[in-house]
């Protein structure tokens, strides 16, 4: 048996889980809801206040969607409750994060400021001038955000200039030496 696929989901006070049809799964709780249509060959059962995840068989591929499917549905609940956020640094002379209502500017050493629109259901929090702080409820949508603004401007190995993860670490590479 898949070690996460056969651990219970347990469910906060507060969360309401239903599985419809076509294992379509709404997660409500308070922070919002979140609707996922997962693998029909999984068994999705909500008894009492937990969520069991079981496969039909132990062909490759339902070993497979049975932790995949197991884990999204934690997700949603964890997302429902406390929510996701991933930290971005803003590192280089010049380089600036800035939000002004849903537009987030960022100066990273282009000719123009480039200008990013909040997706519906994301929030970005700016701290200082180069912290910027992605939140949302949906993981998958959070870390979609979150690597499209860090490819605005990569880290690069020799100053570590560019946006990264807070904790992303970036291997440094040494720069060219003079002639003898």
């Amino acid at each position: 048996m898949s070690r996460i696929g056969r651990m219970p989901i347990a469910i906060p006070a507060g969360v309401t889980v239903e599985v419809a049809e076509n294992n379509k799964v709404t997660v409500k709780g308070p922070k919002g809801t979140l609707e996922r249509v997962l693998p029909s060959e999984m068994e999705i059962k909500v008894e009492g206040a937990q969520v069991l995840v079981s496969r039909p068989n132990d062909l490759k591929k339902m070993k497979s969607l049975h932790g995949l499917t197991r884990t999204l549905v934690n997700n949603m609940v964890v997302g429902v409750v406390n929510g996701f956020e991933k930290k971005l640094e803003v590192n280089g002379v010049g380089y600036r994060a800035a939000k002004a209502g849903k537009k987030l500017t960022l100066n990273l050493g282009y000719s123009h400021p480039v200008e990013m629109e909040d997706p519906a259901g994301i929030e970005t929090v700016v701290e200082g001038q180069n912290v910027i702080i992605v939140k949302g409820i949906d993981k998958e949508k959070v870390g979609q955000f979150a690597a499209e603004i860090r490819d605005k401007r990569r880290p690069e190995p020799y100053k570590g200039k560019g946006i990264k993860y807070a904790d992303e670490t970036i291997r440094r590479k040494v720069g060219k030496t003079g002639k003898k």
